[in-house]
């Protein structure tokens, strides 16, 4: 820094102009076309609107209309809600009981600071009136044709500050952000009408999205909403959530483990009907999972979240999708425990749309193309068919399982349950020594006997350690493992809670440890890969995971040595009896890492695979 600099003149505090701050919130309030969107129609569904049409070209740079058929506003209120700070939602007596989307006042003078913004409304028993606002300038009100509601028609966006159209995507990629924003509006609002078209064209356009007001109780429009917005498939595999902890509500719904997504863009999570991107509510929807999907692995959810105004803080950001919890740990704990408990209350169920990817994995014959009789090669070179395999010749990929025939029984024994019956059908035979076959009274299902049994023991192993810790064998002679020094201090830091677990460990001099007691469930195991599992577990977790999660986490590595491996020829009353366990486990419809562990293929299906129907 030079003298010259160090001598500068003292800088003079100066107020700055209203459409210099419009300007400077605007770049808080709108950032995109999509933000301009939502609040807009935030805005008329605080008008009470029951059907809002939502039109942009070009991504919402050069167009955005917003039409509802709410309360309106007269033509003396026009050059208000254009000022700042100006609203209809609160008093400003009580902030933190805010019961509206929009409380700020900052959108509209926002808009219009930036863009060419036009507002076209009429309040019910008045006349229509327009008011315009040009880069801040804004236009005497003049009488305008309107039947109902309110359109807000917004022009070149960010024409007034051009260096923020650099900062924009493109206009596919902004028209998808104003698809995602009006999807989630339309999840919170189900009784609430919704058409989305882009009329970059020009003429009436092409409709992107559209939903008709729900009918019905909520829980039923909810359902109906969700199935238009997110698919049909998560309706179909969603479950009910619908809870209570301390005044504080919980309904929506969350698919099953096995309808997951390798991203986490299918979180909808909303508190008070406003859309969030709330750091706690997501954590709590990751920790409820925790148990049934691996990391890589995301749920699908529409959670909302009803709580006191005054118990939450949304006044955090301009753009109002961060909020505050009073008590974020009552939040976070009735998310878990209301989607643990739908989770088990789900049984075996796993997703329709695992058999329906099975189905689609089935591609007919092609058919060879015809040789004319020019084409064909000499006698000579005709190669020979390859003999075909007998059925002597399958019995290395599949093992039958034959009806047992009992001795008949007294006519006083009560007659028992064709096993067909049961859910999950009687095995009829084992293919590749790995998948059970099962018939069902409409169909057949196929078991992965691994990663079935291995969720069998992960539930057994949870159910006896809550109950009085898992059952251990002591070990005739202690097996040492050498693990490394600071491997084997992070296991003996944890030594009570994986004593809880059945394993007992002690210190053995410099890196090594001595394996004492293994679980008895699991039979003989190789404490070795068990211990060096478990290090690298508490690696992928890492140090913030709670105890329970923990101890979980090292169950279920030891359930993954102790089920039945791959490779294993079974029994029939051993693969029936697997089936039945499967039936009355809770979660056993997914494996600990998420993956399914059965699929269920109708008759009806498989009929149309072979042209039957």
């Amino acid at each position: 820094m030079t003298a010259h600099d160090r001598n500068i003149s003292r800088p003079v505090i100066r107020q700055l102009d209203e459409s210099a701050i419009n300007r400077i919130a605007a770049g808080e309030v709108v950032e995109r076309p999509a933000s301009a969107v939502k609040e807009l129609v935030e805005n008329a569904l605080d008008a009470g609107a029951t059907r809002i049409g939502i039109d942009y070209a070009d991504g919402g740079k050069t167009l955005i209309r917003v039409s509802d058929d709410g309360c309106g506003m007269g033509a003396d209120e026009l050059p208000m809600a254009l000022c700042r700070h100006a609203t209809s939602k609160i008093d400003g007596s009580d902030l933190l009981n805010i019961r509206s989307f929009g409380f700020r006042g900052e959108a509209l003078p926002s808009l219009g600071a930036v863009g060419r913004l036009t507002v076209t409304s009429r309040e019910a028993g008045g006349d229509g009136a327009c008011l315009s606002v040009t880069g801040g300038r804004t236009d005497p009100v003049k009488p305008a044709a309107i039947t109902k509601g309110t359109v807000v028609e917004l022009r070149d966006l960010f024409f007034a500050t051009p260096a923020r159209l650099k900062f924009l995507r493109s206009d596919r990629a902004e028209a998808q952000a104003i698809g995602d924003v009006i999807k989630r509006l339309a999840m919170a609002e189900p009784f609430v009408g919704f058409c989305l078209r882009d009329v970059s064209g020009g003429g009436e356009g092409r409709e992107v999205f559209r939903v008709d007001p729900a009918t019905g109780d909520l829980f039923d429009a909810l359902h109906t909403r969700l199935g238009k917005v997110i698919g049909r498939d998560f309706a179909e595999n969603a479950l009910p959530i619908d809870a209570v902890r301390e005044d504080v509500t919980l309904t929506g719904y969350a698919a099953l483990p096995t309808f997951s997504r390798g991203a986490a863009t299918h979180q909808y999570l909303f508190v008070n009907g406003r859309p969030v991107r709330d750091k706690l509510l997501y954590g709590a929807l990751r920790g409820a999972y925790a148990d049934f999907l691996s990391r890589d692995r995301h749920p699908v959810a529409a959670l909302f979240v009803e709580v006191d105004p005054a118990r939450v803080d949304q006044n955090v950001h301009p753009a109002k999708t961060e909020v505050r919890f009073r008590e974020p740990g009552v939040v976070r704990g009735l998310i878990v425990s209301a989607l643990k408990h739908a989770l088990g209350q789900a049984g075996h169920r796993a997703s329709t749309t695992v058999g329906a990817a099975t189905l689609g994995a089935f591609r007919p014959e092609p058919s060879e193309p015809r040789v004319y009789q020019m084409d064909r090669p000499r006698s000579a070179s005709i190669p020979r068919p390859a003999p075909q395999q007998g059925f002597a010749e399958t019995a290395n990929v599949f093992a039958r399982v034959d009806d047992v025939v009992e001795p008949p029984k007294s006519p006083d024994a009560a007659p028992q349950r064709d096993p067909t019956e049961f859910p999950l059908g009687a095995a009829r035979g084992q293919v590749h020594e790995n998948y059970i076959i099962a018939q069902t009274a409409d169909g057949m299902v196929i078991v992965d006997q691994h990663a079935a049994h291995e969720r069998l023991v992960y539930e057994k192993l949870k159910r006896q350690m809550a109950e009085n810790g898992v059952p251990a064998q002591a070990l005739l002679i202690p097996e040492i493992v050498d693990m490394g020094e600071g491997d084997a201090a992070r296991l003996l830091e944890i030594a009570d809670d994986l004593s809880r677990a059945g394993l007992t460990i002690e210190p053995f001099g410099g890196g090594a440890v001595a394996v004492r007691e293994t679980p008895a469930i699991l039979g003989e195991v190789n404490a070795e890969a068990i211990l060096r599992d478990i290090v690298d577990e508490l690696d992928d977790l890492g140090a913030s995971i709670g105890v329970t999660q923990r101890i979980e986490a090292v169950l279920s590595r030891m359930a993954c040595h102790g089920s039945i491996r791959s490779g294993r020829r079974m029994r029939g009353d051993e693969m029936n009896a697997l089936l039945r366990e499967m039936e009355a486990t809770p979660h056993s419809g997914q494996c600990n890492h998420g993956r399914p562990t059965y699929v269920e293929l109708r008759l009806s299906d498989i009929e149309r695979l072979f042209g039957r129907t």
